[in-house]
């Protein structure tokens, strides 16, 4: 174990996950000089084709969890579905970081907006619900407009569903078809927001409790997916300094070791509202690596491994675009290959792609990045690009 001490370059770091975040960790890692083993359930995993071994195992199996552990001077992850017998397998022979305390709350959207509002920090309005009927009451006592949201697993639009915003739509319908979108489970109801844009703020912080929060990121999602990113947000200073000043105190109270990446919405009236919390790296950091003079990925490193963080102010305005599944299929879902080349004549942008050999509609490939001389610059450019694939 080396709790107490920095984890030098040269020992091994263990990833719970090797999808896209943890390949791009892992390849973080590996410019540093770590050794990276990741686990993973798919035998061709992104990370797979940059670390130096993957076991191929389900999140939920302690005993290779584990295994996993025992080769590693430290253990993190990139997705929270990791279940608390592997968590804790793998906390008997290397630090976990962040620990099970925090993912436990973080993994069900019930429990982390109840500790949320028990903790004080700002909400929307919701209710927890059980069956058909809570939830038709829930969306009521709300107003009718509402999003539903299953409780576990479920994101880029998968595992939700909306009531009131279709006039036509019958009400009975409508929570009918949400309520088999959160598969018949339990969920969270929560109220629609006056919303004027969405924003999140990472925050890392090391075991000995040094912290660092990078600037806003401002993200335009469609269809519940992330569309585009871009830093800084172009929001008000104070709005600023009250959104980092949230994210700070939730990781600060969950004493979190890692990257903490903190949703918010901002409503027309001015109000920050929490939104959700991700104990990792963040879609709407990607940008970071070329805005800030330490990208997430490193930070993540830093983090987990106890080295003093690096500086975070930003170097240059940069935007990401998601590249999906769709680029790659035409309207008979036969393959077609994207026009890279013309995406990446436009000055500033770079492609980085996640080497997922399965292209579906909604699937995240891969992203275009791009940087100028201002936020709304970077953000032409990339989107420019992106039409151009």
């Amino acid at each position: 174990m080396n709790e107490g001490k920095p984890i030098l370059p040269g020992a091994t770091i263990g990833i719970f996950g090797g999808g896209q975040l943890g390949r791009m960790t892992a390849m973080a890692a590996r410019a540093m000089g770590y050794r990276i083993l990741v686990l993973d359930p798919d035998p061709a995993c992104p990370a797979r084709f940059v670390v130096d071994g993957c076991i191929e195992a389900g999140w939920d199996d302690a005993r290779e969890a584990a295994n996993l552990a025992r080769g590693c001077d430290v253990v993190t992850l990139e997705i929270e579905q990791i279940s608390a017998a592997s968590m804790e397998a793998a906390g008997a022979f290397a630090p976990v970081r962040p620990g099970q305390a925090m993912l436990t709350v973080i993994q069900n959207r019930v429990e982390q907006k109840d500790w949320l509002r028990r903790h004080g920090f700002p909400l929307g309005e919701y209710r927890a619900v059980h069956s058909l009927e809570e939830l038709r009451q829930a969306i009521t006592a709300l107003g009718g407009r509402c999003f539903c949201k299953s409780a576990t697993g479920g994101y880029d639009g998968r595992g939700q569903g909306k009531v009131g915003f279709n006039p036509a739509a019958a009400f009975a319908d409508e929570s009918d078809a949400a309520w088999q979108a959160l598969g018949e489970a339990e969920g969270v109801v929560e109220q629609a927001i006056d919303l004027e844009r969405e924003i999140s703020v990472l925050v890392s912080r090391s075991p000995r409790g040094e912290v660092k929060v990078f600037p806003a990121a401002w993200n335009h999602h469609e269809h519940q997916i992330l569309a585009w990113s871009v830093i800084p947000a172009p929001i008000q200073p104070a709005l600023e300094t009250e959104a980092r000043r949230i994210a700070e105190q939730i990781a600060d109270t969950f004493q979190l070791e890692g990257l903490l990446a903190v949703e918010l919405f901002v409503t027309r009236a001015g109000k920050l509202l929490v939104n959700e919390l991700a104990p990792r790296p963040h879609n709407s950091y990607h940008a970071s690596e070329r805005a800030c003079v330490t990208g997430q990925f490193e930070q993540h490193v830093r983090a987990i491994c106890d080295l003093p963080l690096g500086e975070v102010g930003v170097v240059q305005p940069a935007a990401i675009a998601n590249l999906l599944g769709d680029l790659w299929l035409n309207d008979a879902n036969e393959p077609k290959e994207p026009k890279f080349d013309a995406a990446l004549a436009i000055p500033g942008v770079r492609l980085h792609l996640y080497e997922k050999l399965r292209p579906r509609r909604g699937r995240k490939m891969g992203h275009l990045s791009a940087v100028g001389a201002t936020a709304d610059q970077a953000v032409e450019r990339v989107l420019l690009a992106s039409s151009l694939l």
